[in-house]
């Protein structure tokens, strides 16, 4: 519809328009594969606004159990819903038979998160697919994985190494945590189950710390435009959140959110792209915000990008949190710290969408550019 301009009497046109203008990004996280759909499953128990959740698997049985909303079946001609037997390539076979319908969900989002646990077949094979179409569809793409625990074999460990290697070519930003980290974070005492509830967890946390920062609002706001400035184009990622109470929080939530037993020998140091946020009550000092930003300052690159950003939060009165993301790491210093994890401490009736039908109308999304997505990127630079 056409804007009417009407003259206001005081020199100043005023525009109007029928259409309601479009306010906040779209977020979506698409879970690949089993490891991928038990995260979505935490995200949704927690709670986590403003985001639209899919998942995506070969695994028939696995797709009835997930508490998402919308569900895509992957491969069904060629696995029969059987899922992919931890065959990597099944599980790629599997995403590029139904381009159409992970097109057709992730359209419209402005950023997208690929959460995968790496190394068995339908999220190893098939993220990247999927990765690689959310980032040609225009969307902030960001991976976040797990790597298998060094007992789940060689085998294993070499096609997550394959898989993550893929999603660097395929993603923005790649945000990592080995399962192997797991044992200096939990107690001896924890369950098999436990532990790997405390892995999706970190996964969830790692998705919420960063859309909180684009859908809370703050005295100083953050917004999408400000986390795409960190995170587009930067490979690897270090996203870390902190929590502390008391005469010293604000260096103790500094030093928690850059530092983890998951994090092992990884730091922040020679970040090139930094953001960081601090929530805290009204009772939150000029000078602890100062403390806290400058810990940050020094141990990334002196001539890094720093955003920041405070929120206000009248329920905690006396405590603060710090949500640090950085990015922009040199080669050299990836290469050295190839496992790198997320730096999150770990802490602590289902909605059945209908079945997409085999085929979905496109009609948002020009011919040509469907038929070049149908090869996702990384795919075709390996053919040439």
């Amino acid at each position: 519809m056409t804007p009417e301009v009407r003259e206001s009497g005081k020199g100043i046109n005023i525009i109007l328009d029928d259409d309601p203008p479009l306010t906040g990004a779209r977020i979506k996280v698409i879970g690949v594969g089993g490891g991928g759909g038990n995260a979505v499953n935490r995200m949704i128990d927690t709670g986590i606004e403003g985001i639209e959740f899919v998942v995506a698997n070969t695994d028939l049985q696995a797709l009835k159990r997930s508490r998402a909303p919308v569900k895509i079946q992957l491969g069904g001609r060629l696995t029969k819903g059987l899922g992919a037997g931890a065959d990597p390539e099944v599980g790629r076979q599997a995403a590029l038979e139904d381009t159409d319908k992970i097109i057709e969900v992730l359209e419209g989002a402005d950023m997208v998160f690929v959460t995968t646990g790496l190394g068995g077949g339908t999220g190893t094979g098939g993220a990247p697919i999927v990765a690689s179409l959310a980032t040609e569809l225009g969307a902030l793409t960001v991976a976040v994985v797990t790597k298998p625990f060094q007992f789940e074999g060689r085998r294993r460990l070499q096609q997550a190494e394959q898989g993550l290697s893929e999603l660097h070519e395929s993603v923005d930003t790649v945000i990592t945590i080995p399962n192997e980290r797991l044992f200096a974070a939990v107690p001896q005492t924890a369950s098999f189950a436990d532990a790997f509830k405390a892995a999706d967890d970190v996964l969830r946390q790692a998705v919420q710390g960063i859309s909180d920062l684009i859908t809370v609002p703050g005295l100083i706001n953050l917004d999408f435009a400000d986390v795409r400035t960190i995170m587009q184009g930067m490979g690897m990622a270090l996203m870390g959140t902190g929590y502390a109470r008391g005469e010293n929080r604000a260096i103790e939530a500094t030093q928690e959110a850059i530092s983890s037993p998951l994090l092992e020998e990884a730091s922040i140091k020679g970040a090139r792209g930094v953001l960081i946020n601090i929530t805290g009550g009204h009772d939150l000092t000029l000078f602890e915000v100062n403390e806290a930003a400058t810990i940050v300052r020094q141990e990334a690159d002196e001539d890094a990008n720093i955003i920041f950003g405070h929120v206000i939060d009248d329920t905690m009165a006396d405590a603060m949190k710090i949500t640090v993301i950085a990015t922009g790491f040199r080669r050299e210093a990836a290469t050295a710290s190839a496992a790198m994890g997320a730096t999150m401490p770990i802490t602590t009736p289902p909605r059945h969408a209908p079945r997409l039908p085999e085929e979905l109308p496109l009609s948002k999304t020009p011919p040509r550019l469907r038929d070049d997505l149908d090869v996702p990127t990384f795919i075709r630079k390996k053919a040439d």
